[in-house]
């Protein structure tokens, strides 16, 4: 406990899913949050429970596609808590098709939320992180940005984007004293696992229980995820930079 005393976190998609329950364990940490997201209500009940809980968090409304929202967010969390020591890039959606099932639309979207929305937060956030002497930023990728994955083509390239461009940060940034690592989830039982099902037509429990034919023989929760990015912003992790950590039950480590 205390891990994040006096430091100030970003989460975006922080309303819900791998957001929200590390928006709530950063807070249990001792960091106060600001969940940025585009569910008001979801965002409103997500800061609710960490101030019911002690903790301190604000909401703000931010699509991470747009600059001005994401240099609002990060002033918003200056002007609130007095600073910002971490970002955790984790606003993300996914499209189950091939490249021939993906519509120009739809690419572009997925490229918008999935890439630009962590070039955007992260360049209005740095120079934030590096008034405090450095800091961490934390991006989601997934397993499926290690590996291709079957009917998902644009999701995959997008979470290949963001491994690379956490290794570019690293590189770029390590000189300013912040650490830029990427957490790469497999099948989570979250909003969007339930979003994908519907895409691909099949039941949820039917995706559930293909993703359990792993090493561990389950999903991975949102907590599991928390843990992780909660690892690679504190301290614990102050000589990791640059780095890919897979959390995903052992679903590719024969891959």
């Amino acid at each position: 406990m205390g891990r994040l005393d006096g430091r100030v976190a970003i989460v975006t998609g922080g309303a819900s899913g791998i957001g929200r329950a590390t928006a709530g364990l950063l807070a249990v940490e001792g960091a106060a949050v600001v969940v940025a997201d585009v569910q008001d209500s979801r965002g409103e009940e997500a800061i609710a429970t960490i101030r019911d809980g002690g903790g301190r968090a604000a909401y703000v409304r931010c699509d991470v596609t747009s600059a001005s929202d994401a240099q609002a967010a990060t002033d918003a969390a200056v002007e609130a808590f007095g600073g910002l020591d971490i970002l955790v890039n984790n606003a993300g959606i996914i499209r189950r098709a091939s490249i021939l099932g993906t519509t120009e639309d739809e690419w572009d979207r997925l490229m918008a939320i999935n890439v630009k929305g962590v070039y955007l937060m992260s360049r209005a956030a740095i120079p934030h992180i590096a008034a405090r002497g450095g800091g961490s930023i934390v991006n989601t990728g997934s397993g499926w940005g290690l590996t291709g994955g079957p009917d998902a083509a644009a999701y995959c390239a997008s979470k290949g984007a963001v491994v690379n461009l956490t290794k570019a940060m690293a590189i770029d940034h390590g000189p300013a004293g912040i650490r830029v690592n990427c957490v790469c989830p497999g099948d989570t039982e979250t909003p969007m696992l339930r979003f994908e099902a519907d895409q691909l037509g099949r039941a949820e429990a039917d995706i559930i229980r293909h993703g359990a034919e792993r090493p561990l023989g389950r999903v991975g929760q949102p907590i599991d995820i928390a843990r992780a990015i909660l690892w690679l912003a504190s301290d614990e992790a102050s000589w990791v930079t640059g780095s890919t950590l897979l959390v995903d039950g052992g679903g590719l480590a024969g891959g």
